[in-house]
């Protein structure tokens, strides 16, 4: 799953920016497939989503036509979604939580797995302010959600209500509260950085 998000304070200003999966274009294509007039059209609609396929045509030397032929296929198997990135904190959100959790080892065989797994997905669907979940790798734990709240007592609400639903597949939860409107955000988390790479 693709994932974006941007903290824009003091602007209020929209951004759109793509989600890209790049493991699934990986597990489709080889890299060495991925064509650099590609590389170049992903790069520039990482900076700007919005930008027209003649503008592009026109910034990086090739016709209007080739950039919709290309960028239709890339939609089709790179791009995962275009979407927009809003200033949390002038939509009255104030937290950002990253929670790393550890299940309980006796969900270790497929059938308790398996039936824990599709719960879950129906669950997290239900959750607005879940940004993204899923399993990782860390010391001790093996599953992450990153979620959003209006303020304390929304997570607050909002972690009881997990722990209600969850208590009995987990051992720990420990979670990172992030103030989004405070001053400590030192580089909002985009993806504009990955087209300066390469």
């Amino acid at each position: 799953m693709g994932f974006s998000l941007r903290f824009d304070s003091g602007r209020g200003r929209v951004k759109l920016l793509m989600q890209v999966q790049l493991s699934e274009y990986v597990g489709r294509f080889r890299m060495e497939k991925i064509k650099d007039i590609d590389r170049a059209i992903l790069q520039a609609l990482i900076r700007n989503s919005k930008v027209s396929d003649r503008q592009l045509g026109k910034k990086l030397g090739i016709s209007q036509a080739t950039v919709t032929r290309r960028r239709r296929m890339l939609e089709r198997e790179v791009i995962q979604d275009y979407t927009f990135i809003p200033n949390w904190s002038k939509l009255g959100y104030e937290i950002l939580a990253i929670s790393l959790i550890k299940s309980k080892e006796a969900l270790a065989t497929k059938e308790k797995y398996d039936a824990v797994r599709k719960k879950g997905e129906e669950w997290l669907m239900k959750q607005s302010c879940i940004l993204m979940a899923g399993g990782c790798q860390g010391p001790g734990v093996n599953a992450f959600n990153i979620s959003v709240h209006r303020n304390y007592s929304g997570y607050d609400a909002f972690n009881q209500e997990f722990k209600l639903e969850w208590g009995e597949a987990i051992d720990d939860v420990q979670t990172v509260l992030i103030n989004l409107a405070g001053k400590q955000v030192l580089k909002p988390l985009n993806f504009k950085a990955l087209s300066l790479t390469e």
